[in-house]
């Protein structure tokens, strides 16, 4: 085109933006010789409709002139965003507050955030208002599901549109009240399509589909949205034949009836069907295709999901995002990576699914590297890696990261809590736990049954069983966890009779067990010796409640007869086994044979366990004890020399003690360590008053010295 004007230059700055094209977009606006304040807008617009807020600010900023229209963009792209405060920042700079479309996007923005209180009050100041504010306000309390206030405002309206009463019955249908739904529809003067749809998708979305299609029979007038709406409720109640139907009568169809269509059928599993449709899709968009990426992810074919994703020509930021999680979900992460490296632009969702998938993978340095890296964190970036360091059991790593968080002015939710809880029972650290809680009392979380479940076991492993007690019985509403939390404190803390107990309590109250159930009751009568009880159990978990055995479940038999010296009949229920014994059902055999000086069974388990754990120092120390308490001293060499040859190294000892809110841990053999020739000396006087009280070591648990 040779003569260009502004309006040519302006128009086509909006369709580059407009289609994600944004840096044409800015590319254009630079080249233009003139600009006018429709230009800057425009560009503004392209920005806030790309998420660039950034840059839409910077733009904002350089402005050498506005009207009301830029300052309404820009409070708009803040609000949107959730930056309320920059937002009201402008809009306290106002030239002139007398036009309502900058007092419409404040209470929109605060409505958007559920700062209701906040929405109210400008709402009430505002000097002028129009339909569009009241509506604005009324939907700040219908989509936030506060109906009474929602009702009370919209009975104080001074003037009601269609556009009114179809947000009283969405927000309705919303709190699944379809009842007062249906009569706010009736009383309607003029309902329109969107009143229509939005009942008619209330009653799907509640499972009520035979009165869905009774309101789309009704309709006075059907549109593409309508036929749409009655696809979607029968895919979301798993009548795809009745979808497929309603598909084919279709008068038209547009990009959302194919998509609709693919969506079913991939929530219903039919991946097949779903890629089938999909390649017969007219015009094919970026939504239908990142659906089908979605089911195949879900279902571990991400070479297909790639496949698709590769034949899309304008991927947007969810598309990206699916096909990383898709790759992260498999533990496929260095592809993931290359992918996140390959983004254009990045979202929070991006950063942190790469760090949540590192995390599950074991690679916690790399998931830290990527959460260092980001230069804004919210609240799941934190909780994904304080998770994956209680995972991980990096135990320390995540109570520093819980408190970082706190001083970058987080604030943490019921998962973090529950995560910070957890890394303090496997530390045992007490005091901090008891902190952590009265941060759970001041945040609102007391209530909330995974944070009282992670107490309860935290409580639990730090030897407090009756506050464990305490905060189960306190607990309004427990589920299955609470349950298994208390029986394995108990357990734990060698109160087999008292898990027993609340096993039998958990039955009367009608609740089912589950596998983890009987783990903890098992070990708690291996602990306490009650064989008999362990036994009876053991059967009842087959046979009325009909839960396979584990290996957590052998190993705990197998832990309940050797205690009580039945070696035997534990080596028969471990080569009986219908699946394949793992470490922990050796190492059980293996500490019973110790314990019972049984030496060909001991060496047994042992060779057994040299295949799952070959260098795991404690296997290698047991047997040698056992040959060193049958006097078998070349046996002792020969696991001694087996040690070097595999390159296993003993670990140094370590243990921990807590001083003024500091966990100080102390390692064997630490000549960094301060103060090191005092503590020994310390540890000699203790040792010899302990022998002057006539106390006489096992020797015999000490004989390998794998220093």
């Amino acid at each position: 085109m040779t003569n260009r004007n502004t309006v040519t230059w302006n128009s086509m700055i909006s369709v580059y933006a407009k289609n994600g094209r944004i840096n044409d977009a800015q590319r254009l606006f630079d080249q233009m010789p003139r600009k006018n304040i429709v230009s800057w807008n425009s560009m503004i617009a392209g920005y806030s409709h790309n998420d660039q807020v950034r840059e839409a600010a910077d733009l904002f900023d350089k402005m050498p002139q506005r009207d009301l229209f830029s300052w309404t963009l820009m409070i708009t792209c803040y609000t949107r965003n959730g930056e309320l405060e920059k937002a009201k920042y402008l809009f306290d700079m106002l030239p002139e507050k007398r036009n309502p479309v900058c007092w419409n996007a404040m209470i929109a923005g605060y409505a958007k955030s559920q700062r209701l209180v906040e929405a109210r009050k400008v709402f009430d100041e505002m000097p002028v208002k129009d339909l569009v504010s009241w509506n604005s306000m009324l939907a700040g309390y219908t989509q936030n599901e506060e109906m009474d206030l929602g009702l009370k405002f919209f009975l104080q309206m001074e003037g009601r549109d269609v556009v009114s009463w179809n947000l009283m019955v969405h927000g309705f249908v919303q709190v699944g009240d379809l009842d007062s739904a249906s009569q706010f529809f009736n009383r309607i003067p003029n309902p329109n399509v969107v009143s229509w749809v939005t009942l008619l998708s209330g009653y799907a979305k509640n499972g009520q589909i035979a009165e869905a299609r009774r309101i789309f029979d009704e309709m006075p007038v059907k549109n593409v949205v309508s036929w749409n709406a009655m696809i979607a409720g029968y895919m979301q109640n798993f009548q795809v034949d009745e979808a497929v139907s309603i598909f084919r009568e279709m008068p038209e169809r547009n990009s959302a009836s194919w998509t609709a269509m693919i969506n079913g059928y991939v929530r219903n599993g039919k991946l097949n069907k779903a890629r089938e449709l999909l390649n017969q899709m007219p015009s094919k968009n970026v939504t239908a295709q990142t659906t089908m990426i979605s089911g195949y992810v879900q279902n571990m074919r991400v070479d297909e999901a790639r496949q698709i994703f590769d034949q899309i020509g304008s991927r947007d930021v969810v598309c990206w995002n699916t096909m990383i999680g898709g790759y992260a979900q498999c533990g496929r992460m260095s592809e993931a990576f290359r992918l996140f490296k390959q983004m254009p632009k990045k979202n929070l969702v991006s950063w942190n699914t790469l760090i949540s998938g590192y995390a599950q993978g074991g690679q916690m340095n790399k998931a830290v590297e990527i959460f260092e890296e980001m230069e804004e964190r919210n609240l799941i970036s934190w909780n994904s890696i304080i998770s994956g360091f209680t995972q991980n059991g990096s135990f320390m790593d995540a109570l520093r990261h819980f408190v970082f968080m706190g001083r970058e002015g987080k604030k943490p939710d019921q998962s973090t809590f529950a995560c910070a809880l957890t890394s303090c029972a496997n530390l045992a650290a007490l005091p901090i736990g008891k902190q952590i809680q009265n941060l759970v009392v001041k945040r609102g979380y007391a209530n909330d049954l995974f944070v009282r479940n992670a107490l309860i076991s935290m409580y639990s492993k730090c030897g407090r069983i009756l506050s464990a007690e305490q905060v189960f019985r306190d607990t309004d509403i427990i589920d299955i966890v609470s349950w298994n939390a208390l029986i394995s404190g108990y357990a734990l803390n060698g109160y087999g009779k008292e898990a027993i107990k609340l096993f039998e309590e958990m039955e009367f109250n009608g609740l089912l067990p589950d596998q983890v159930t009987f783990v903890g009751v098992l070990s708690a009568c291996s602990h306490a010796g009650l064989i008999d009880h362990g036994l009876k159990l053991f059967k009842s978990m087959t046979e009325d409640y009909s839960i396979e055995p584990v290996e957590e479940h052998y190993a705990c038999m197998v832990d309940l007869l050797g205690r009580v010296g039945k070696l035997e009949e534990a080596y028969k229920l471990v080569m009986e086994m219908p699946i394949k014994a793992n470490a922990g059902t050796w190492g059980a055999l293996l500490g019973a044979c110790r314990m019972h000086r049984h030496l060909d069974l001991g060496k047994l388990a042992a060779e057994k366990l040299f295949e799952y754990e070959p260098h795991k120092t404690s296997n290698y120390v047991l047997l040698s004890n056992i040959h060193a308490e049958a006097g078998r001293w070349n046996e002792v060499e020969r696991v001694r020399m087996m040690m070097k040859e595999r390159g296993v190294e003993k670990q140094p000892g370590c243990s921990w003690i807590e001083v003024k809110n500091q966990i100080h841990a102390f390692f064997s053999d630490d000549s960094a360590q301060t103060r090191t020739a005092e503590i020994c000396e310390t540890l000699n006087v203790l040792t010899l008053h302990a022998r002057n009280t006539g106390y006489v070591p096992d020797i015999n648990l000490f004989l390998l010295d794998c220093g």
